[in-house]
Formats: C-alpha cells, sequence, structure tokens
C-alpha cells in the first residue's frame, strides 16, 4: 500500500506544471512555443513575462477563448489589445533592465505595462481615455503590479514630471517623432514606435538616442490604432 501511495504521490508531482485554477495556462505555452518563440523571439526575460502574465484578465469576459490567439482583440471604446508576437516583439526591442524607467503611451487594458512590470521596471503609462486609464489601474493593482503607475493624459506629450526615461514604448501609431518622447528620453535609451499613416500600414522603428542624433531601425510593417490628441471621458 505505501509503495502505491508513493507512486501515486510521484505521478501527480510529474505532471505539467499547469494549476487547475488557471484553465488557460495550456493555451498560454502554445501561444508561447508556436507565436513567439518560433517567431525568433529569445530574450529569456520576454517569454518568461508573457508566461507569467494571465492575457485572458486583460480582454473583455467574452473574448477570453481568444485570448492567446496570435491576434489583436477588441477592448472597447475603439482601442485594442496588440497581439501577442508583437507586444514581444516591441518588448524585446525596448531591451528594458529591471530597475529601468520606462514611459508607455498607451496603456488600453494594461497588458504591456504588465509585461514591463513582470520584468522588474518601473512602469510610467499614459492613457487618454478615463475609462481604459481607470479600468487598467484597478486591474493592475488588483493583479499585484505595485511598480505601475497610470496616468489619464496626452500620450504625446508623455509624462514630463516622470522624465528622463530609460526607454518610451508607444502602442499606438503616429505620423512623425513626437518631439516631447525624444526630448524626455535618456541619452542611449531607446523607443519602439510605430510610425505611418492612421488606418493604415505603419513601420514599427526602434530609436535610439545617441549623443551625436537619433538613430532609427525599421522592424517592419505594423498596423495599429492612431494616437488620438483629445481626452476622453467615456
Amino acid at each position: 500500500m505505501k509503495k502505491f501511495l508513493c507512486l501515486f504521490f510521484l505521478t501527480l508531482f510529474a505532471l505539467p506544471a499547469f494549476s487547475q485554477e488557471d484553465p488557460f495556462a495550456q493555451a498560454r505555452e502554445r501561444m508561447l512555443e508556436q507565436d513567439v518563440i518560433a517567431r525568433g523571439i529569445t530574450d529569456p526575460r520576454v517569454i518568461e513575462a508573457l508566461r507569467r502574465v494571465p492575457r485572458h484578465l486583460f480582454v473583455p469576459k467574452e473574448l477570453e477563448k481568444l485570448a492567446y490567439e496570435d491576434t489583436p482583440l477588441p477592448i472597447g471604446h475603439g482601442q485594442t489589445i496588440s497581439q501577442p508576437y508583437i507586444v514581444a516583439l516591441m518588448t524585446e526591442s525596448l531591451r528594458a533592465q529591471p530597475g529601468e524607467r520606462i514611459l508607455e503611451v498607451g496603456t488600453g487594458s494594461g497588458y504591456q505595462a504588465a509585461i514591463l512590470s513582470e520584468m522588474g521596471c518601473e512602469v510610467y503609462t499614459v492613457e487618454i481615455i478615463k475609462a481604459l486609464a481607470d479600468e487598467a489601474r484597478e486591474r493592475l493593482f488588483r493583479l499585484g503590479y505595485r511598480n505601475v503607475s497610470v496616468l489619464w493624459g496626452d500620450g504625446y506629450l508623455g509624462w514630463e514630471e516622470k522624465a528622463p526615461f530609460d526607454g518610451i514604448i508607444v502602442t499606438c501609431a503616429v505620423d512623425h517623432l513626437p518631439p516631447p518622447l525624444l526630448q524626455q528620453l535618456k541619452e542611449g535609451g531607446r523607443m519602439v514606435i510605430p510610425v505611418g499613416p492612421p488606418w493604415s500600414i505603419q513601420s514599427l522603428l526602434v530609436v535610439e538616442k545617441r549623443k551625436d542624433g537619433i538613430v532609427t531601425e525599421d522592424l517592419g510593417a505594423v498596423r495599429f490604432v492612431p494616437l488620438t490628441r483629445e481626452k476622453r471621458i467615456e
């Protein structure tokens, strides 16, 4: 009998570490393997952050089953949560390190901020739609992300009181590089930003601020909702 019990417990501990409390754990692993790692994301800190953040809690309840598909999803107010691969690509390209101060423009539901939080960054995120800002602030606090500050405001202007930033990540499209963001970026810092016409194809740029000027790298074509300047309450 004792031998049978030992084998039983060994079998339990040998099972994959997918908790019954998280029915999406297997879907999240599949997403990582097929849509993130297989497409060239190699930074282990980025991969682990995507593994730890429950993306299904950052989308509307009725879309939970689609949370780990590699596609953007609507989150209300005409906004979307980016597809997992793009989140991973932008995060990896930022090269953020633990303890660094990162500005995010376009909080949305808070998913990107949670990823950066998991990587040990001090995150300052700006959202122009008050309802989304309030929801994201409550969600991030409830999930235990204490190193994230959310501001309802015009992200084009950045967050001057908290500047300078080691890195800036912009999750909405602009047709030029916003001067306030470049000013608030530290020398040696990096900004990842989609640049191009609204409601069309943009280029995902990595912008590095150096002593002798700005250097950009084009990561390829993307499609983001446009950055808006008018603060909205609803």
